[in-house]
């Protein structure tokens, strides 16, 4: 893969992409809050699919959106997992030399790979992540540049 390759897939995209995330996890309102704070120009659009209502896309189910990050991409493609990370880091600026360590060989499989063995334990960490915050500040990171 050359540098050009590389480069083509992190350039960043021209309209918005929608990130769908469980605002009822506490480390995962913190993340996004922390994305919240750095996307300087809007080219993301948050929904928090655990409020009642919330408009998902077709293909997406409310359980499935509830299990696993998603974004919906510029480009139409409806992303998960790590892939969907990766997305959100290639429309931050100050993410996107994240982004094309993601894209370098066998990187994304080792995100994956991340991504699902924390899965099962998130409930835990998104506790003790709680618990930390409690003694540190507010839990979705508010305040914090």
């Amino acid at each position: 893969m050359t540098i050009l390759s590389l480069e083509s897939r992190v350039q960043p995209e021209t309209s918005e992409s929608i990130v769908y995330f469980d605002g009822s996890c506490p480390l995962c309102r913190a993340e996004i809050g922390h994305y919240r704070r750095h996307d300087e120009s809007g080219a993301l659009r948050f929904v928090d699919v655990s409020r009642a209502g919330a408009a998902l896309p077709p293909g997406l189910g409310r359980q499935q959106a509830m299990a696993r990050f998603h974004v919906l991409a510029g480009d139409g493609r409806l992303l998960s997992g790590a892939e969907a990370f990766a997305a959100v880091w290639r429309r931050l600026p100050r993410w996107r030399w994240v982004a094309r360590a993601a894209a370098l060989p066998g990187a994304m499989a080792a995100l994956e790979l991340g991504y699902r063995l924390v899965l099962p334990v998130r409930p835990v960490v998104a506790r003790f992540f709680l618990r930390l915050r409690q003694f540190g500040g507010p839990a979705d990171g508010a305040g914090r540049r």
